[in-house]
């Protein structure tokens, strides 16, 4: 079986790699991927965008790019599309105009319920099957046969999860991916590790990050010890500080309390506080509203994000609440989703 796979982002490729541990050996991927799954159209590094004005720059590649998928699509068995819904959702509609009987599988679906629930009818209108990672997510779609909650695919990827709460001494301090906010929130954790004596601090790097791209973007970071596995470091630590995203959820997850702390560019984060409706930012948080239970963790986003606050965070957070509030949350997600999404495009 020949798959065309659209997975542009480097958190669908992670979900990917699981994904395929249970498909057969002789499925093939050709499209947009990690080179270590295939043999991709192009590099990931170059589909990386930036902010507004890098995506108008790459438009054009953009629009090449989705057309080479169309035509890619005429041999390929079956469509298989992770998150990226900028670029996944005009390519389903073309990939739907043109094959009209072609199966189109969507995983990890855009964030329809926050924002643009325009795309609910797009999404049921071009797709056959949409594979949802959050279980409330099917109340907003229309058409129930098409939308199936899979389970979560952090449950897959993360091995070890707490069974009680620890005392290691160890810190983690997780500033985010982009420069903007590795930049802004570096001075900030580098002030707060010396009104907090005594511990080990552990700032985990994303593994692409080389030398040269550190140095330039983390400043000075002789008093840190740095871990590239991100997983193992938040099983290891006993606190940890958290830019917003998916870690937030991986420590929810594996149980270590944290402090969310969020600083973006202000245009972005007007802009985004103006479309997207939602009385969190953290992940977990946005789920345990959902089941109308108290939040989490603690969010401090933009001025919020100082020395004193972080640290009072820090010596006042509930660490027992939240430890128990990590395992209902595994529970509410029930399960990982790989095999799952596997079964259903093998059928």
């Amino acid at each position: 079986m020949k798959i065309l796979v659209s997975a542009m982002e480097t958190s669908s490729n992670v979900h990917l790699k699981e994904l395929k541990k249970y498909l057969p050996n002789d499925i093939e991927f050709v499209g947009v991927f990690d080179k270590e799954l295939g043999n991709p159209l192009y590099d990931l590094s170059s589909l990386a965008i930036m902010g507004i004005i890098d995506a108008l720059k790459k438009l054009r590649f953009f629009f090449r790019l989705r057309d080479e998928m169309v035509d890619l699509a005429k041999d390929c068995d079956k469509v298989l599309l992770l998150d990226s819904s900028g670029f996944n959702l005009p390519l389903a509609k073309k990939l739907r105009e043109k094959y009209p009987e072609k199966e189109i599988i969507y995983y990890i679906l855009p964030q329809a319920w926050a924002w643009k629930k325009g795309r609910v009818k797009v999404l049921e209108e071009t797709c056959t099957k949409l594979c949802s990672i959050l279980p409330f997510e099917k109340d907003i779609y229309t058409k129930k046969d098409k939308i199936t909650y899979v389970g979560h695919p952090l449950l897959d990827e993360i091995k070890e999860f707490k069974e009680k709460q620890i005392d290691s001494n160890k810190i983690i301090f997780m500033p985010g991916s982009r420069k903007t906010e590795i930049r802004n929130l570096m001075p900030i954790f580098k002030e707060l590790i010396e009104n907090i004596p005594n511990k080990e601090y552990i700032l985990v790097v994303p593994e692409k990050f080389d030398n040269k791209y550190i140095e330039e973007n983390y400043g000075d970071i002789s008093k840190f010890t740095i871990s590239k596995k991100s997983h193992q470091a938040l099983y290891e630590a006993e606190y940890a500080f958290i830019c917003s995203g998916t870690a937030t959820l991986e420590a929810s997850l594996i149980g270590t309390p944290f402090t969310l702390a969020y600083i973006a560019k202000k245009l972005d984060f007007f802009i985004g506080r103006t479309f997207v409706k939602l009385p969190y930012v953290g992940l977990a948080n946005i789920f345990f509203e959902k089941m109308g239970k108290k939040p989490l963790h603690s969010e401090f986003l933009q001025d919020e994000v100082t020395v004193e606050n972080l640290l009072n965070d820090y010596n006042t957070f509930n660490r027992s609440d939240f430890f128990d509030n990590s395992k209902i949350l595994r529970n509410y997600l029930i399960e990982g989703s790989s095999e799952n999404v596997a079964r259903i495009i093998k059928n």
